[in-house]
């Protein structure tokens, strides 16, 4: 056996993938700008209220009233507590009519903003038990089926290498190789058909576009409720409180109006600018995820091109990328560190791409018979 040739042979058992020893259970089964709009969405609010709870069990009463000179300390305290408890503004119009304007959304504003956390956590819950459990199978078979697909081609080029040491005329081999590619004996039926099949199914596509437009449509009623406060309540910091109901009513040294002033209102004011100026700016990523479903990632199955009859690619991928397959190529491009076929794969693309006689290596089957040593039997394309 010639040192070509033995070379050729370590360099084909070194290109072998190992079995993987673990499984694969840590796939990630969110898109990185998915799993950084949950930490925003979710985690902003319920920061901003644990600061918010925080400040008023350390600074006590939320309010402060000018109570008349003669109350005793426990009236005025007893002032302050009537007033917040009622937040009930008492003025009067441009006619002079009595009006009272209801300021309850102060109080319960950090209560909001935990119903906000929670819807913004919904779509999230919503893809990960409606949709992660069936792509994690997915994608488990289709990184599996590519490796072993690599695996095939080079076991392929191993049997090939030694069939044309062996073979008394190499122009014959080479015809029966061409043949062989022509009538598409290498192909990988079962992964292209599931590949096929998963681009006419939308379950997934589905899921992840519905995810989206909850999101989408929760951020917008938050930022709609935002703008509502502030051109309704957010700009009174002061009212007027009335404490005459009750047994109070009939005493007369009681005034009819004490003017109050919310201690925190600013508090609340940069809250909510913090929650509604950062949820506009998410309202653009949301969109940009759901239109990125609009093309095709063509860049991953491309390199898997080289390996012998795998062409979805070109002769498949051409009808609207709203399906499935688009959805799971996306996940294995988040997932590229799992697929260890696609760095070797990658390597041999770029040394494609530098070869000279381009025209001479038209898949991983080629160039690995060119590092057999058979390149000097192979017959050149006119």
């Amino acid at each position: 056996m010639s040192l070509s040739h033995t070379a050729a042979e370590y360099m084909l058992s070194d290109a072998l993938l190992p079995d993987p020893s673990t499984s694969r259970a840590k796939l990630r089964l969110e898109l990185p700008s998915d799993r950084l709009l949950k930490f925003v969405t979710v985690g902003l609010p319920l920061c901003l209220v644990s600061l918010a709870f925080a400040r008023e069990f350390s600074a006590g009463s939320q309010i402060s009233c000018f109570s008349p000179t003669n109350f005793t300390g426990k009236q005025s305290a007893y002032t302050d507590t009537a007033c917040w408890d009622s937040l009930i503004h008492h003025g009067f119009d441009a006619e002079g009519r009595a009006v009272t304007k209801s300021l309850w959304a102060l109080k319960v504003f950090p209560y909001s903003l935990l119903v906000v956390a929670v819807l913004m956590y919904l779509p999230y819950l919503l893809w990960r038990y409606a949709a992660a459990p069936a792509l994690h199978c997915d994608l488990l078979f289709i990184i599996d089926e590519l490796d072993k697909s690599y695996n095939r081609s080079v076991r392929l080029v191993q049997h090939m290498k030694k069939v044309q040491q062996a073979s008394a005329e190499p122009e014959r081999f080479w015809e029966e190789y061409e043949r062989a590619r022509r009538e598409r004996y290498f192909e990988f039926p079962l992964l292209e058909r599931y590949l096929s099949c998963k681009q006419h199914a939308h379950a997934l596509v589905s899921i992840y576009i519905l995810r989206n437009l909850l999101l989408l449509l929760f951020l917008a009623a938050t930022c709609l409720y935002l703008v509502f406060l502030h051109l309704n309540i957010f700009f009174q910091d002061e009212f007027s409180c009335s404490i005459k109901t009750g047994l109070l009513q009939a005493e007369p040294h009681i005034p009819s109006l004490i003017p109050c002033k919310l201690v925190f209102f600013s508090v609340f004011q940069l809250t909510s600018l913090s929650v509604g100026s950062v949820y506009v700016l998410l309202i653009p990523v949301v969109i940009y995820n759901a239109l990125q479903l609009c093309q095709w990632d063509k860049g991953l199955l491309s390199v898997y091109e080289m390996l012998p009859a795998f062409d979805l690619l070109s002769r498949r991928m051409l009808t609207c990328p709203l399906n499935d397959l688009n959805i799971i190529l996306l996940f294995l491009r988040a997932n590229i560190s799992e697929l260890t076929s696609f760095s070797r794969l990658n390597a041999v693309s770029a040394l494609r791409e530098a070869t000279a006689n381009k025209e001479d290596i038209d898949t991983v089957i080629d160039f690995m018979t060119l590092l057999a040593g058979l390149e000097t039997t192979k017959p050149k394309h006119q």
